[in-house]
């Protein structure tokens, strides 16, 4: 039987599915949740979840596409990210990215923690790498990093802000919004 995503009750299904897999991933690592314990909160039988998603990442990585698309979002409104600015302080923009992985703390620390998805992290830094490279084609280019294709300049960027992001979450104590976006300001404006 093939599943169309146009009726009603699949699409019913669908949310209820991506409610119950967020719910979990904030009570518990992802090591700890298997299909049947989603399949269980949303109250479907498991046969019904393959008939919808390929396996549980693939169900988490739908579940988690809104998070995805914000942080995304986020990262690309920094405006470091296709200029050299020399203002000391941090532009609003980088404090707001921060405030959007604060404000989705579990989720990002389950996510991007050592008992994470490798699936959610490729898919983050895609996401964060395209949101930055349609900012950059926007953006004139010029000295050393007109030499760099753009896609390079976006995976290398995407990259290190993933990774601010991920040790940041993982940091005890874990410094303020203000700290990290001061020093990701810091980074973001280094020559090159």
């Amino acid at each position: 039987m093939a599943v169309r995503a146009e009726d009603p009750r699949v699409r019913r299904t669908r949310a209820s599915l991506r409610a119950a897999a967020l719910e979990l991933a904030a009570e518990r690592d992802l090591d700890a949740i298997a299909v049947a314990d989603i399949a269980e909160r949303a109250g479907i039988s498991r046969a019904t979840v393959y008939l919808h998603y390929r396996d549980r990442d693939d169900l988490l990585l739908d579940a988690v596409e809104d998070a995805v698309r914000g942080l995304a979002s986020a990262a690309a409104r920094c405006p470091a990210l296709s200029d050299r600015s020399s203002a000391d302080e941090p532009p609003p923009a980088v404090a707001e990215l921060f405030e959007h992985v604060r404000a989705n703390d579990v989720l990002y620390t389950r996510m991007l923690g050592p008992s994470g998805s490798g699936r959610f992290a490729a898919r983050l830094r895609e996401a964060i790498a395209s949101e930055i490279a349609e900012q950059l084609a926007a953006a004139r280019r010029s000295g050393a990093l007109a030499a760099v294709p753009l896609t390079v300049r976006a995976d290398y960027l995407s990259g290190a802000l993933l990774g601010v992001i991920a040790g940041w979450l993982a940091a005890r104590p874990r410094p303020g919004v203000a700290e990290i976006s001061r020093a990701t300001w810091v980074l973001l404006r280094l020559p090159g």
